[in-house]
C-alpha cells in the first residue's frame, strides 16, 4: 500500500482538534484563575474581618464564611469563562464581574448586620447565612453576565 494512502494517527482530525483546542483551554482557564485568585486577595486585604487570620486561629465559622466568598467569585467568573470567546473577553467581563461582586459582598455584609461579628466570634450557622447571601448574589450576577 502507499504511503500516501495510509494516514498518521497524529493526523486524525480529533488529534488536531486537541492539539489546537488544549492550548486555547489553558489560557482560558488560566486567566479565570488568575481572576479567581486575584479576587480572593482583594476581598482579604479589604475585609475589615480578616477571615484568613481567623482561619488559622482555628475559627470554622470564618472558613465557611471564606468558603462562600470564594465560590461566590468563582460562579460569574464560571459564567464569563462559558460565554466569552477569548482571554481578553474573560478578562474584561471578569474583571468587571469581580468588582460588582466584592461591591454586592459588601451590601450582604451591610444587609445582614452583625453577622460578620458573629462570624469572628465563632457562629456557624452565621457564617452559613452569610455564605448563602454572598453566594445568592453571586448566582444573579452569574446569570446576568449571560446577557
Amino acid at each position: 500500500m502507499s504511503p500516501s494512502l495510509v494516514s498518521s494517527p497524529l493526523s486524525s482530525p480529533e488529534v488536531q482538534a486537541f492539539a489546537t483546542g488544549l492550548p486555547v483551554m489553558l489560557m482560558h482557564a488560566g486567566a479565570s484563575l488568575f481572576l479567581l485568585a486575584a479576587g480572593a486577595v482583594i476581598y482579604a486585604l479589604l475585609s475589615p474581618w480578616k477571615e484568613i487570620a481567623q482561619i488559622r486561629d482555628g475559627n470554622a465559622a470564618a472558613c465557611v464564611a471564606f468558603s462562600g466568598v470564594l465560590l461566590g467569585l468563582a460562579a460569574p467568573l464560571a459564567v464569563s469563562l462559558s460565554v466569552s470567546t477569548s482571554a481578553a473577553e474573560i478578562l474584561l467581563w471578569g474583571g468587571i464581574a469581580l468588582v460588582i461582586q466584592l461591591l454586592g459582598f459588601r451590601l450582604v455584609d451591610v444587609a445582614l448586620t452583625g453577622l460578620p461579628q458573629r462570624v469572628k466570634d465563632g457562629d456557624i450557622p452565621a457564617a452559613v447565612l452569610l455564605a448563602a447571601g454572598r453566594l445568592a448574589v453571586s448566582l444573579i450576577l452569574a446569570a446576568a453576565l449571560t446577557g
